[in-house]
């Protein structure tokens, strides 16, 4: 079936904040890898930037809205869009490009897993993908109410199943 990587929030603000991602460097591996592997097997590559409103540190053009360098994506080639929800559906054409290249299999990854991951996991159910999020490849800060680990286990553990497919970075072969 057709795949598609879709990389979400990995951006310099987020990633490089005040407040570290959970295993941000392993995290970044994982991801960058599956780039590698998407590039190589032809798999389209959508990555979605969180748009702030003006004046915010992640207003668009603003240098914490940028996404990583490391991660090598290239506007020329992959489809690189804005965001201003959660769901990386929302007011965005992604649907309707994914739609139109006939892709089924939509590989999740990047930020934050309790906002935007579990948002648009249960989106791209909503709108008839298969989600596959890819269990090793997210991540989110510690808040007050639980750590970073336990927000990434509670929802590999709510989002498998019922709205996506976990699924390793090293068992992945789109």
């Amino acid at each position: 079936m057709p795949a598609a990587l879709l990389i979400i929030d990995m951006q310099v603000g987020l990633f490089h904040g005040p407040e570290k991602a959970c295993d941000g460097e392993r995290i970044l591996a994982n991801i960058q890898r599956l780039i590698a592997q998407a590039r190589q097997q032809q798999v389209p590559i959508f990555a979605v930037r969180h748009t702030g409103p003006e004046g915010s540190p992640i207003a668009a053009g603003s240098p914490f809205w940028q996404l990583l360098p490391a991660l090598e994506l290239d506007a020329e080639i992959d489809t690189l869009f804005n965001k201003s929800r959660p769901n990386a559906f929302h007011g965005t054409e992604l649907a309707h490009q994914l739609k139109s290249r006939k892709i089924e299999n939509l590989y999740i990854v990047g930020m934050k897993t309790q906002f935007c991951i579990d948002s648009t996991c249960r989106a791209a159910v909503d709108l008839g993908f298969k989600a596959l999020l890819v269990a090793d490849a997210h991540t989110c800060m510690d808040t007050p109410a639980l750590s970073a680990q336990a927000i990434i286990e509670h929802h590999n553990a709510t989002l498998g199943g019922a709205f996506a497919r976990l699924i390793d970075s090293a068992d992945i072969s789109f």
